[in-house]
């Protein structure tokens, strides 16, 4: 925080969970330096499932190359947040092509789900993420 220019001033659109953490004392700068803000409603299941199919077109794959039973886990989970949509089916995509299969199935997209930063119970994760880095601390130099 400390490196972000005091003279900048931000335009924030994003869905309603943006504006309950810019309540959260650690992010009173930035909500001090918003000078608009917009609130996306979530996007209509149909919607969602035209964007995925606009998505496949764009990367020459077959509508049907997630199951339909994949494409609702996918619509419910994400609660319309295109965002979590996108990501959802990318990480889909990458389980399928570790398992070496054509058609994303609900293994792929729970495989996804069961990674920590999709779970809604972080109380079993660490407060902070754990770094690994090849560089001496400031501390210790």
């Amino acid at each position: 925080m400390e490196d972000f220019p005091k003279n900048h001033n931000l335009i924030l659109l994003g869905q309603p969970a943006l504006n309950t953490t810019l309540q959260l004392r650690l992010n009173s700068d930035f909500k001090s330096r918003v000078t608009y803000s917009a609130r996306l409603d979530a996007l209509a299941p149909d919607t969602l499932t035209s964007y995925i199919n606009s998505q496949l077109d764009l990367a020459g794959l077959p509508h049907h190359t997630f199951t339909d039973e994949a494409l609702h886990l996918v619509l419910r989970v994400s609660e319309g947040v295109l965002r979590a949509v996108r990501n959802l089916c990318t990480g889909a995509l990458i389980e399928a092509v570790r398992d070496r299969v054509k058609t994303v199935d609900l293994m792929q997209v729970n495989a996804v789900l069961m990674q920590p930063h999709w779970r809604h119970n972080t109380r079993d994760e660490p407060q902070q993420p754990l770094v690994h880095s090849n560089q001496k601390s400031r501390a210790a130099g």
